[in-house]
């Protein structure tokens, strides 16, 4: 079937939306739930373990009905369909897109050019099964003998960010004599406060890289090797010591790892997608393979419910709808996501690649440009922590932000005292953010403290909160592995479809590989007097500068 993209904004969908956010623009949150009592229930939809109230949107039905008819004139139903039949959805790179492949615990088929893929993806999960259980039983041995106590994943990326973020989301199912440690940054400071503790006899590496030539993984995972050898006191400790994760077996073996070592995956799985993959090595040794599994199963779920849900009460569908919603008619530029739980902190780094890596296009698939918003800058961090650094932009600042709270209500190891307060804190902010104070309830607070009216004329302005700022609020009951799974799974559904309405190919990364080939010259240019002829001046200079400050300290 031809990929054909549509300019969306050129639809009688679009422009009803249009004069819709003028109307909406007149209404109040506030407002809009002291009309309707039973606004969170019509509002709100369960899936997967999580709960999703999106009743403090800007939205009516009217809004929602408007918006999924956008989704419908995208034709989003024959895109998830192209996507899960297989076909090469990522246009540029004629690829196919098959994540959802990797966690198909039912009965869904998933092919490859006519071919069934699931008995390979089977094997690998057997392989890593097997292998990390050597790892944690002691089994599988350092070369003198020893029981590994650290695990060192090198990778950039998808390679890293994605295993990184689980291993420390799904904490408390680790064991505590086994550490797994992510290096991912080319500046060698990361690898050197990495490995300065670890012992090389008792040390892990997985060196994670899908064509096994990124510069960054490469440069770390030589300096990881000459480390082991220098500890070990041989050559031979790098083929007990080192394991790999790459497409490129030529590679792996001229790095001196035993293709044997070698675990596989393919090139329909993208890189950011990949933690369901054989990339998620790591995660299974922290948290043991039935844990990996059941994470697996979660996001088997969100698919599940994504494919055969009507879009009224589709979870990932709505989230992307209410994206577009402030993006292209709110002028929104940005969204902020805020998890209320410690050992999320690294899920809005994951998001950042997952959302902008994908979405930050402004060519169509057949090769038109944009004339409208497409993927926001997504940032954040974790609650409480954001209330006293970023959350008074949100408040009062000049800048639209919608915001998704995700919030276990439990927590593994949670003290009664501190989990209430933690919970109370993210229930206010997005009530405040809905609410608002108006100038008549600072009045009446301040003269209730005793204030006189000079100072209350002085400070009211100050005092009073526009609210109206949107916010969705994803609840589970606890942070396990399967809901994680459907978390994950329930954002990427969501960045997918939003990039079909967009007509954006969601699925390459063509402006990351300009800096990766401009940085090859470069390294170049440091070897030359005078650098190439086609530097700028500016890069020209710099390159001179850091050629005499290298000199100097050499």
């Amino acid at each position: 079937m031809e990929l054909k993209s549509l300019m969306i904004n050129q639809t009688d969908e679009w422009k009803a939306l249009e004069s819709h956010w003028e109307a909406m623009s007149e209404v109040h949150l506030r407002h809009l739930f002291e009309q309707d009592a039973q606004r969170h229930e019509r509002f709100s939809v369960d899936a997967c373990d999580w709960h999703l109230d999106y009743s403090k949107n800007l939205i009516d039905e009217e809004a929602l009905k408007r918006l999924i008819a956008l989704a419908k004139a995208a034709n989003l139903t024959q895109w998830a369909e192209r996507l899960i039949g297989g076909e090469r959805v990522n246009a540029t790179e004629g690829r196919a897109v098959l994540h959802m492949a990797l966690r198909n615990l039912g009965y869904r088929n998933y092919a490859y050019e006519g071919k069934d893929i699931m008995p390979v993806v089977r094997s690998v999960l057997s392989r890593m099964r097997t292998f990390s259980d050597d790892v944690r039983n002691g089994r599988w041995l350092g070369y003198t003998g020893q029981v590994f106590t650290d695990v060192v994943n090198i990778g950039i990326g998808g390679s890293s960010l994605g295993p990184k973020m689980v291993c420390e989301a799904l904490r408390p199912y680790q064991r505590d004599n086994l550490r797994v440690h992510f290096v991912s940054n080319v500046d060698s400071s990361h690898i050197e406060q990495v490995l300065k503790p670890l012992d090389p006899k008792t040390t892990l590496f997985i060196i994670s890289s899908k064509t096994f030539a990124t510069q960054e993984t490469l440069a770390n995972a030589t300096a990881a090797r000459e480390w082991c050898i220098k500890g070990v006191g041989t050559t031979k400790a790098v083929e007990s010591h080192f394991v790999a994760v790459s497409t490129n077996t030529q590679a792996v073996r001229e790095f001196g790892i035993n293709p044997a070592n070698m675990f596989q995956f393919w090139d329909w799985v993208g890189g950011r997608y990949s933690l369901w993959s054989s990339i998620g090595l790591p995660i299974a040794i922290a948290v043991g393979m039935d844990n990996f599994e059941s994470m697996l199963l979660g996001g088997h779920d969100m698919d599940e419910h994504f494919v055969k849900t009507p879009y009224e009460n589709n979870m990932p569908v709505i989230m992307a709808l209410l994206g577009i919603w402030y993006t292209n008619f709110g002028d929104a530029d940005s969204y902020a996501i805020v998890p209320y739980y410690q050992d999320l902190a690294s899920f809005p780094d994951f998001l950042q690649q997952l959302d902008m890596e994908s979405n930050g296009k402004r060519i169509t698939l057949d090769g038109r440009l944009v004339d409208y918003q497409t993927g926001p800058v997504t940032w954040g961090s974790v609650g409480t922590d954001a209330q006293h650094s970023f959350f008074q932009l949100i408040h009062q600042g000049t800048r639209l932000v919608p915001t998704d709270f995700v919030l276990p209500l439990t927590g593994h190891n949670a003290k009664p005292d501190h989990q209430d307060k933690l919970v109370a804190n993210c229930l206010a902010q997005a009530q405040a953010l809905m609410r608002g104070r108006t100038a008549a309830e600072v009045q009446a607070e301040m003269e209730h403290a005793g204030f006189d009216q000079q100072k209350i004329d002085q400070l009211l302005p100050h005092r009073m909160f526009p609210g109206n700022r949107p916010s969705n609020m994803l609840v589970t009951e606890k942070l396990t592995p399967r809901s994680l799974g459907a978390l994950i799974a329930l954002y990427e559904h969501k960045v997918f479809v939003q990039g079909i309405i967009w007509g954006v190919g969601s699925f390459d990364q063509w402006g990351v590989e300009l800096g990766k080939h401009l940085a090859n010259q470069i390294l170049d240019d440091f070897n030359e007097a005078s650098g190439s002829c086609e530097l700028d001046s500016s890069t020209a200079d710099l390159i001179q500068r850091y050629n005499d400050a290298k000199n100097q300290s050499n």
